[in-house]
């Protein structure tokens, strides 16, 4: 079947969910509750009115009263026929109670004197005073039995069931309610759309901004309701603004690195190119070599970084903390070594955990590389491993020339390597530990070394309950 594309543009508009349509039908499914709390209340109450007051019992005993000083049979005849007609044609007029009242009189004696057309002997004889209930002609009725001095008066009067009941006062709320509904409604939507405005405003002023502009909103508003966004957007702004302004100081700082490696391989290259002296090329090509190296190291180092950066994590693993830590130390031994540094770790046998690895990764090889790198030959770098139950604590120490304290607060700013060390580096490894240590909910802080010398970094990095 073919429909027209702007009956679907507006059909797919129509369905469309709305805070309006949304809080209109909260009201209608309102006014749903309230007819079915009034319907259940009238039934608890017409229930409780049949059982504590009964009306049949009362309209008996009028009709008996009325009887009372009447002593010819033949005129408490016609007077009941009376009766009887009037009252089930007010029945059928106002067409609530179902079907017809029989009514029965008898002398004091037990004689009949009237009967309703269609009475028949009922099953059961009601005790005098009490209304009961029995089946006559196929519906259930309720008998009233009553005496006075000279008559005796019966009554069947058909029982109304409780579907018909419910089913007759769901209809007659119904009116009331629609009655009711628009002046709800109305003031309902009215207040609804223009508590919508202001919103509407802020949502436009955001369309209509730059998307470099991550100044703050400045929507100043009024409503109390709406000051969490605006200050929530503003929030976020900021942080957005923080970030760019790293990202940009970052790249910036990035490309200043990388562009001093870059100049020596490319003056290195010249020199290998054009120079006649076979000593000139070996030291070109040893120095060119080192900045391949540093460049490969800065490279790895930024993509670590990026990778640190990322808002995904990757699922955290179950590992033995203290035997990988013995593996990493493997690995820097013979750099250690060349340069007669003494690798030392106090640790327990074994320390299961999960943990994020790669940011594990990150914080032990950097350290332990920065230690190895800056410590003077000969020195001692001692690396420690322990766990307080909810905390893992990762200490390394060395005995070098250690960090002044006026620069021990700058340490961790990306391509900051301070000043007097002899050691090439990039300024990124203690920025990527502090990176990964965040990510994994920790803390790392620097302080003293060995013997009083050196410098020291020391992370503490939550555990998972499971763990």
């Amino acid at each position: 079947m073919f429909i027209p594309q702007p009956l679907r543009t507006a059909w797919a508009k129509l369905a469309e969910p709305t805070l309006v349509r949304r809080s209109v039908v909260s009201v209608v499914l309102a006014f749903v509750l309230v007819w079915a709390v009034l319907l259940g209340y009238l039934f608890i109450t017409y229930k409780q009115t049949i059982a504590n007051e009964p009306g049949l019992q009362k309209y008996g005993d009028a009709v008996l009263a009325s009887l009372a000083n009447v002593s010819d049979p033949a005129l408490a005849a016609a007077a009941l026929a009376s009766t009887d007609s009037w009252t089930n044609i007010r029945r059928r007029q106002i067409g609530v109670m179902p079907g017809t009242s029989l009514y029965q009189l008898a002398d004091a004696r037990g004689e009949p004197i009237y009967a309703s057309p269609g009475w028949q002997t009922l099953p059961t004889r009601a005790h005098d005073g009490t209304i009961t209930e029995t089946l006559v002609s196929g519906q259930v009725h309720r008998i009233y039995a009553g005496h006075k001095a000279r008559w005796v008066l019966t009554i069947a009067d058909p029982k109304r069931s409780d579907a018909a009941f419910l089913s007759r006062n769901a209809r007659s709320l119904v009116p009331y309610l629609l009655l009711a509904a628009p002046f709800v409604l109305i003031p309902v939507w009215l207040s609804v759309r223009n508590g919508l405005k202001p919103l509407q405003q802020l949502a436009r002023r955001i369309a209509q901004r730059n998307t470099d502009d991550l100044q703050p909103v400045g929507f100043n508003a009024r409503h109390r309701e709406l000051k969490p966004l605006e200050q929530s957007l503003d929030t976020l702004l900021a942080r957005m603004r923080q970030k760019v302004e790293r990202e940009r100081a970052f790249v910036q700082d990035a490309a200043h690195e990388i562009r001093t490696p870059l100049a020596v391989i490319t003056a290195q290259a010249h020199v290998m190119a054009r120079s006649q002296s076979e000593d000139e090329r070996t030291q070109a090509q040893a120095h060119l070599e080192q900045a391949i190296a540093r460049t490969s190291h800065l490279a790895q180092q930024l993509l670590d970084l990026a990778a640190l950066d990322e808002a995904q994590r990757p699922a955290p693993r179950d590992l033995d903390v203290a035997q990988w830590l013995r593996a990493a130390l493997a690995q820097a031994a013979p750099q250690a070594m060349a340069q007669q540094i003494e690798l030392s770790l106090d640790a327990p046998d074994t320390l299961p955990a999960r943990l994020d690895l790669p940011a594990l990764e990150s914080i032990v090889h950097n350290l332990i590389d920065n230690a190895v790198r800056y410590a003077t030959a000969g020195g001692n770098v001692a690396v420690a491993l322990r766990h307080d139950g909810a905390l893992l604590h990762l200490v390394v120490q060395d005995d070098g020339p250690g960090i002044p304290v006026t620069e021990r607060s700058r340490v961790f700013e990306r391509f900051y390597r301070g000043v007097g060390h002899a050691a090439n580096g990039s300024g990124l490894g203690l920025a990527i530990v502090r990176q990964a240590v965040r990510r994994m909910g920790g803390q790392v802080q620097v302080g003293e070394g060995l013997n009083g010398q050196g410098v020291g970094f020391f992370v503490s990095i939550p555990l998972p309950r499971s763990a």
